[in-house]
């Protein structure tokens, strides 16, 4: 790879915004990061929805008990109109309206389910002239949610799909190709812009493709453990995980489109409205031409490259939020060198629940129409072949150790579909809920991914 002055003073930016951890999510999967939309940080009205039990979680058959409260700097607002919705996640009813007490709040009757899931409460205001913000708060009750089980069905020669695509990604040579980039290196951390082969599409036997990533590894003469840091869905570039590095172990951070993670971000942004818009669903009706195939197998030529570097010590683990998260739950079960995963919000978890009359995983093909029409994508073979991707089937066959973290106001990849996954995980397992998040993970959650992952990997 050739390095021009173009892409030192593109590396030179990059280095000022992607220095140390960044939540991996997108502007496609973010959300709130409490009971209140961002917006309401901007706007003088906040409204706040409220359970009546601090961990948010009830046995099926109980009544939850959600209360608004709307104040203006401060202050409780009365006899305000509010409009709301309260219903099964994903499947609210329509607008209907209340009005503020004196205190400013508003107590809903109780509500209840008699199956495992969850009840969302949504609250706005029916007048946004008072909140230009348009800021809505917001609460989800959980109902025995440790007993979601998955409505996916596993197909029965999964597991030899998968070794079938293995087998073609071990005739693909490695070819990898290692740039240094001496701008983002630190005094102890060398950063470097890499690629290798990958398979390409099933329908070609002789296409390949490549796997791009940016790698950090400490400078230190010694052997380390290794951290394969997966994307969120979207399309744009990556920096070194220099921060996570400098602790003592070897990041390789990758993109899954197959090209190269350095480029200006026009570029992304143009393939994301144009070429790569639809990637997430393209080609459901042929299992071989998915576009998670080459991305599920690119994820194991990524350990691949790791296990080649000389000072990597064998130990080797995976984390990702999102879109991430549902790879790092996928390679652990195609790569039995990885010892350890770390997965926030994973997607692509029993997409098939909208078929089944709740909510499904991101990225949600199966979402009946507003009109309640159902999804075109809702066809019989389309749904068969998620089966081979969907992460609650891989999520049944993890054998190793995992820490997992969402909140219950996701509505990107909402709780009940996480849970279908982390319920079907016989692995030992560690979940850590921060309630009030919507799609986002707070350095807090980033924080406790990292320190678990090192401890798992033997990093003092």
């Amino acid at each position: 790879m050739i390095t021009t002055p173009f892409t030192k003073i593109l590396h030179r930016l990059l280095l000022s915004l992607l220095l140390g951890f960044l939540p991996d999510v997108t502007a496609e999967e973010t959300g709130s990061s409490g009971g209140t939309d961002r917006v309401a940080a901007k706007s003088a009205v906040e409204i706040s929805v409220s359970l009546d039990r601090d961990g948010w979680i009830y046995a099926t058959g109980e009544k939850a008990y959600f209360t608004a409260k709307v104040t203006r700097d401060g202050q409780p607002l009365a006899g305000v109109e509010l409009s709301y919705q309260v219903g099964p996640e994903m499947m609210q009813t329509g607008d209907r309206k209340a009005v503020t007490d004196a205190s400013g709040r508003f107590a809903f009757e109780g509500v209840t389910l008699a199956e495992p899931g969850f009840i969302r409460c949504i609250v706005g205001l029916a007048d946004q002239k008072v909140n230009r913000g348009g800021s809505k708060g917001r609460a989800t009750a959980g109902f025995s949610p440790e007993k979601i089980q998955p409505t996916q069905v596993m197909p029965a020669d999964f597991a030899a799909f998968w070794e079938e695509g293995k087998a073609a990604l071990a005739k693909v040579p490695m070819d990898a190709v290692k740039t240094r980039i001496p701008e983002l290196c630190t005094p102890t951390v060398e950063v470097y812009h890499v690629s290798v082969r990958n398979v390409g599409r099933a329908a070609s036997t002789t296409m390949t493709a490549r796997v791009y990533g940016m790698l950090a590894e400490p400078k230190a003469p010694g052997k380390y453990p290794a951290i394969l840091r997966v994307p969120g869905a979207g399309v744009r570039g990556y920096g070194p995980e220099v921060a996570l590095a400098e602790k003592g172990v070897i990041v390789l951070t990758i993109g899954i489109h197959g090209i190269p993670v350095n480029l200006p971000g026009e570029v992304y942004r143009d393939l994301a409205a144009g070429a790569l818009a639809n990637y997430r669903v393209s080609d459901l009706d042929n299992r071989d031409l998915i576009y998670y195939r080459r991305v599920y197998l690119g994820c194991v030529r990524a350990n691949d490259f790791l296990a080649s570097l000389p000072n990597f010590n064998g130990h080797l683990g995976v984390m990702g939020s999102s879109q991430g998260g549902q790879l790092t739950i996928v390679t652990s079960v195609l790569d039995p060198r990885v010892e350890a995963i770390a997965a926030g919000m994973p997607a692509y978890c029993d997409v098939t629940g909208f078929l089944h009359g709740r909510a499904g995983g991101w990225p949600k093909m199966f979402q009946p129409q507003p009109d309640g029409q159902p999804n075109v994508n809702s066809v019989p073979l389309k749904v068969t072949n998620t089966g081979y991707y969907d992460t609650v089937n891989f999520a049944r066959q993890v054998r190793v150790p995992g820490f997992y973290t969402w909140g219950f106001n996701d509505d990107v990849c909402p709780p009940t579909t996480t849970y279908s996954a982390y319920n079907s995980i016989a692995a030992p397992k560690t979940l850590q809920l921060a309630l009030p998040m919507q799609h986002h993970i707070s350095k807090p959650q980033a924080d406790a991914m990292n320190a678990w992952m090192l401890k798992q990997l033997g990093v003092p």
